[in-house]
């Protein structure tokens, strides 16, 4: 971690999560877990606006937080988790309201975010930025909250 010395950066701290990008192992599994543990309060203050909003204030300040993290020669470096943040909170989205879906949609968004189905592999890929960073994770995340309220909607 090149950036070490600087993790009190505000971008380094925004990228690792405040540093929980720096637990192993599966350093994305935990920032998917820290970003269930916030949704909640997120939804409770505010319903899905609030966790909307959230949702684009992190994804615009964690394109410039992995783009500085990138500069540092580590593109997409496993410390970087706010990634896992917005496609987390991407995918709660439309069953936010539902606590009995947080589990799920966990467990899907880690799947997909993992798998990397088209485009997410292409961006993944190709856009070599703090955008590209940011960006697998959310295309990621549009098929498993698909799958989630899919889910919701066969379960009732």
């Amino acid at each position: 971690m090149p950036w070490g010395c600087a993790f009190w950066h505000p971008y380094a701290l925004v990228a690792t999560w405040g540093g929980v990008g720096l637990l192993r192992p599966a350093p994305g599994t935990w920032g998917s877990l820290a970003a269930l543990a916030l949704a909640v309060p997120l939804v409770w203050i505010g319903g899905p606006w609030l966790l909307a909003v959230a949702l684009v204030g992190v994804t615009a300040v964690g394109i410039q937080a992995a783009d500085w993290i990138g500069r540092s020669g580590e593109h997409d470096s496993p410390t970087i988790v706010v990634d896992e943040v917005a496609g987390q909170w991407l995918t709660l989205l439309p069953v936010c309201l539902d606590l009995s879906y947080y589990l799920p949609a966990f467990i899907l968004f880690r799947i997909a975010d993992i798998a990397k189905p088209w485009p997410a592999s292409w961006i993944d890929r190709h856009l070599q930025s703090g955008l590209g960073v940011m960006l697998d994770d959310i295309a990621a995340a549009l098929y498993a909250g698909a799958a989630a309220l899919a889910l919701k909607l066969l379960i009732g």
